[in-house]
């Protein structure tokens, strides 16, 4: 491991213990942690990470939730919520509002029984702020309502969750949350939307994809005034909360965007305690989840190497353990390429066994408009699974 990553790592441990408080953080033991994480470089992620967090002893964890996990019907171990971003509702950012049908679509009844039948049980749907609310403070568009209501209803009359995706990446028509707008603004759209679904727990509120480009605290200031919104409403939905930085998990600890994400985040607050951090992970060479390039000088795949997901997660991880958070990865897909396939399933492994730390997650993308998108898993017309899908299958909770 470099001086300049190992100082990093240094740096953001003694951080940890800081905002951990009255927890026994194991991150604070001394230069054994700090040992533990210069494994992930090692490639040994997993091991690294699991003699990090407990020290070798069951109790070792700060638990900084408990009220319970209010995402989850059953006790079963594993991570609770396995699914899919339904997307559609989000497209045509270019035009907005839009001509609905022509701009954008809502998937159908039919598209969520396509996952239900696979064993999906979570359903990300994104949507666009602006058409839902037309004015800021103003009523919801009735149109829209009732076409985001209508799938909303018949997910969760199924039995699945819905995570709510306001898809505006902390802005609204071009204005930034906290900047060029209150962000009051924001919580008044919380405020209504946890009218409407504050008294169905299959309802989870993803406060917004991808804040990025601001000053870290101003996007934390926002999310507390809608965390604030949601629980002045009488609603205890889990709530979703996305960093700075388009909420990478592997930037988490990275100051280029200004306060790191792993500083910042540990001062948002929530009376209930029933909240995750929404972050996302590409596993492209600039993670952006376009997968254009190969991820080394002369090699064929986009991904790096078949742990890369694992090693980005890694410090995120090590992050939610250590200030007894919990994490959601909102994000992630990947191309039908050997590497990258395995990298997910690798990925996903170790997810399968974090269910301690992650509530979850949801692969991008599904939807009847992708067409030809390399990392849709909408299935074919024939009906067969796209090789994506039958990656996510095997980590499926069942």
């Amino acid at each position: 491991m470099s001086a300049i990553k190992s100082e990093r790592l240094s740096c953001v441990l003694t951080l940890f213990c800081a905002s951990a408080g009255a927890f026994s953080v194991p991150a604070c033991a001394g230069s054994e942690s700090l040992d533990s994480l210069e494994q992930v470089e090692l490639g040994t992620a997993r091991e690294a990470l699991e003699r990090h967090d407990t020290g070798g002893r069951d109790d070792a964890r700060p638990h900084r939730h408990q009220r319970g996990d209010h995402c989850s019907d059953d006790e079963d171990d594993g991570v609770a919520l396995t699914g899919v971003n339904l997307a559609g509702a989000d497209f045509g950012e270019g035009n907005l509002p839009g001509v609905y049908e022509q701009d954008y679509i809502y998937p159908s009844a039919a598209d969520v029984d396509l996952f239900l039948e696979r064993g999906v049980n979570v359903f990300r749907v994104p949507f666009r702020w602006e058409r839902l609310q037309r004015t800021l403070n103003g009523d919801f568009d009735t149109g829209e309502l009732a076409r985001l209501d209508g799938l909303v209803r018949y997910i969760t009359a199924r039995r699945a969750k819905v995570v709510l995706d306001p898809h505006n990446y902390a802005r609204y028509a071009g204005q930034v949350v906290g900047i060029d707008i209150p962000a009051s603004a924001l919580a008044d759209l919380w405020a209504r939307l946890a009218t409407l679904y504050g008294d169905d727990r299959r309802v989870v509120f993803g406060l917004m994809n991808e804040p990025n480009s601001m000053p870290t605290e101003v996007w934390r200031d926002a999310a507390n005034a809608a965390i604030a919104a949601i629980r002045g409403a009488g609603a205890e939905n889990l709530v979703l909360v996305p960093g700075n930085a388009w909420t990478g998990a592997w930037s988490w600890d990275d100051s280029w965007y200004g306060t790191p994400n792993a500083i910042a985040m540990t001062q948002i607050e929530d009376p209930l305690d029933n909240f995750a951090f929404d972050v996302h992970q590409y596993l492209d060479a600039d993670g952006s989840g376009t997968y254009r390039t190969p991820a080394l000088p002369g090699a064929a795949s986009p991904c790096e190497s078949t742990i890369i997901g694992t090693l980005r997660l890694a410090l995120f991880s090590a992050w939610l353990r250590a200030t007894g958070s919990r994490g959601f990865l909102g994000e992630f897909g990947v191309p039908n390429e050997p590497t990258c396939l395995a990298a997910m399933d690798d990925m996903l492994s170790t997810l399968d066994a974090s269910s301690d730390v992650f509530v979850g997650w949801t692969y991008w993308a599904a939807g009847p408009w992708w067409g030809d998108y390399p990392l849709s898993v909408q299935p074919s017309e024939d009906g067969s699974d796209k090789p994506q899908f039958s990656v996510l299958a095997r980590h499926l909770h069942r």
